[in-house]
């Protein structure tokens, strides 16, 4: 690509050509109608979100790391869903790290230059010690982000699966990566702006990446949170709740279950289902690697 000018993000909208003169109503409804193109742009890119997804799952079960790296919006979206990762699913905090040009800082503050240097996107990775059972995600929507291109190639060169995610058809800054993930969400309704349509279509891909991974290791029953830790009011109440769903046990019962588990959601079923103490439930769970489905389908066998 010759110029930034051909991204379909740097494009102007022409149903919005007009926005600086419309009511506050109409304002609503052009971004509502232009934010509902959204889904279908990401439905497109599953099969590459599917193969991504494949490789997140086996980096995680071979004791490797799922990396999001980004610059600005990109950045902090990337950040953010691999925060969510440890409270949501008692995962170890760094199975999902989020790294964003320009540091901590860049996270409340506006350091755009930073993703225009490449040699800091080696420096931030260093630490982390990448390899080949590693994945890591480059997001750039323009693909412009020279810290995310460098990312991607530090990330290969030390035998990582590398995904690109864009949303444009194709990056501004092309390289080797064994996925590309294209959601192509056309201009913004502020030309320009990927904090809006780009950045929704970006945050709707991290969060089936990371939701899906986690269900394909066993975090979740059913559609039931069932590996949270409870460790506050509304976190009990809910993981007593799960308990009782999934056992049949009467409330007060399933909260009796909560606490002698060690507020452990998943654990407490286990002991419910197998009338047993906390550390049988460990065990069983263990021999069928944390699938609480598993564990119920040997004692029904």
């Amino acid at each position: 690509m010759k110029s930034r000018g051909e991204l379909k993000t740097e494009q102007q909208n022409p149903k919005s050509s007009t926005i600086d003169a419309m009511s506050i109503h109409d304002i609503l409804v052009t971004i509502n109608q232009e934010d509902q193109a959204i889904a279908s742009a990401v439905e497109l890119a599953i099969p590459e979100i599917d193969k991504t997804v494949e490789f997140a799952v086996n980096s995680i079960k071979k004791g490797g790391r799922v990396f999001y790296v980004g610059a600005g919006t990109s950045g902090r979206l990337g950040v953010l869903d691999a925060s969510e990762i440890p409270p949501t699913y008692s995962a170890p905090k760094g199975l999902f790290i989020g790294v964003i040009a320009g540091g901590e800082p860049a996270l409340t503050n506006s350091i755009e230059g930073a993703e225009d240097q490449p040699e800091a996107a080696i420096h931030d990775l260093e630490k982390y010690s990448i390899n080949e059972n590693d994945t890591l995600m480059g997001i750039s929507c323009s693909g412009a982000a020279a810290y995310v291109v460098s990312a991607l190639d530090h990330a290969k060169e030390k035998g990582a699966k590398t995904v690109y995610l864009v949303t444009n058809p194709n990056p501004y800054k092309m390289t080797e990566v064994d996925v590309i993930i294209r959601a192509v969400t056309g201009p913004e309704v502020v030309t320009g702006s990927t904090r809006m349509k780009a950045g929704t279509a970006t945050k709707l891909i991290l969060n089936m990446i990371s939701t899906t991974t986690m269900i394909k290791l066993g975090k979740v029953y059913g559609n039931l949170m069932v590996d949270l830790m409870a460790v506050n009011e509304k976190l009990v109440d809910r993981g007593t709740r799960i308990i009782h769903e999934v056992t049949g046990i009467d409330y007060t019962r399933s909260g009796h279950l909560l606490t002698e588990s060690g507020m452990s959601v998943k654990t407490g079923i286990v002991m419910g289902i197998l009338d047993c103490s906390k550390e049988k439930a460990e065990v069983a769970l263990e021999e069928q690697d944390g699938f609480l489905r598993r564990v119920i389908s040997n004692q029904n066998k």
